[in-house]
């Protein structure tokens, strides 16, 4: 079995464009062609753990991921989110590799999805990207957003001013340029596409501020107790997109609103539908809709497939 470190991960991953793979992994998904166990999940005092596995049916490999996510970290100087991925024949079960990837490879994968959602649901003229939060995926999301859109224009609100002010410097030394909200409600004023990153377990949007016309890639809500959105904002998005909707029956901000009552399941589209053309998807400039991102399995199999063919060259 093949021990494959971050560093030479993350030169793997430079030039692969991963979109289109993940893409294909999510229809697969919503065709059927995927066995996705529920995600064991170990919700600890200072942080979370997530066990994510699966298989496509006709691919080389299966993966076993655990994941974590330990929010307290950024005081001891720590990233917040590590792990790893187990990689394994599916002909005959045999183990063939260990990714130790530190949770990079679960970060640029969820970094991937949402990026596939936004060109799918959102307005192809956006002007301005809002974030709430600023962590890692506050990061990846809009670099990933990047090469759809000509946009650079970037809105931002955290809870840490510090921490706000080294987003900004990080973000406009990346060709952003980037103004800081006072509260999330100012975010959804300012943006017409929006990404939610935060572990936060209170609503920080509401309906009443999000505007016509915005997308919202709902990225940070992926446990039972985690929940960035009130449910009145699903209430009143036209198109409502679940990455699993098996998933999100018990997780994310589309559990939250079915058990508020505030829609029901037959409102909600897979994305591996929408992206199959099974489905429609924003049909005016004036719709508000919504993706509900909670880390699907196959993404984890389609990111992993890639390193081990860039990492056996």
């Amino acid at each position: 079995m093949k021990i494959i470190e971050r560093a030479e991960i993350e030169e793997a991953l430079v030039g692969l464009d991963l979109l289109p793979l993940i893409q294909d992994a999510f229809m697969s998904y919503s065709a059927g062609r995927a066995v996705v166990p529920p995600v064991g999940e170990l919700l600890l005092e200072d942080g979370e753990v997530h066990i994510k596995y699966g298989a496509i049916r006709g691919d080389r490999y299966y993966v076993i991921k655990v994941a974590s996510g330990f929010y307290g970290n950024a005081t001891r100087g720590l990233p917040s989110s590590d792990g790893l991925m187990l990689v394994f024949r599916s002909d005959t079960g045999e183990p063939e590799a260990l990714l130790l990837d530190e949770g990079h490879l679960t970060d640029v994968r969820t970094a991937v999805a949402g990026a596939i959602g936004a060109r799918a649901l959102a307005r192809p003229d956006v002007e301005r990207i809002g974030v709430i939060g600023t962590g890692t995926q506050a990061r990846l999301q809009v670099q990933h957003l990047a090469p759809l859109f000509e946009t650079r224009s970037v809105v931002v609100w955290g809870r840490d001013p510090i921490r706000v002010e080294r987003y900004r410097t990080d973000m406009s030394a990346a060709g952003f340029l980037v103004e800081v909200a006072r509260t999330p409600a100012g975010v959804a004023e300012a943006a017409d596409l929006i990404v939610t990153t935060t572990p936060s377990t209170e609503p920080l949007l509401h309906a009443q501020d999000v505007r016509p016309g915005t997308h919202i890639n709902a990225i940070g809500s992926d446990t039972t107790e985690k929940q960035e959105l009130a449910a009145d904002v699903l209430a009143l998005a036209d198109v409502v997109v679940a990455d699993s909707l098996e998933q999100c029956r018990t997780r994310g901000e589309i559990a939250r609103a079915l058990a508020a009552g505030a829609i029901g399941e037959d409102v909600i589209i897979e994305l591996g539908e929408l992206l199959a053309g099974e489905v429609k998807g924003r049909t005016s400039t004036e719709q508000i809709t919504l993706f509900d991102s909670t880390g699907v399995a196959v993404q984890d199999i389609a990111i992993a497939t890639a390193v081990m063919d860039a990492t056996a060259r």
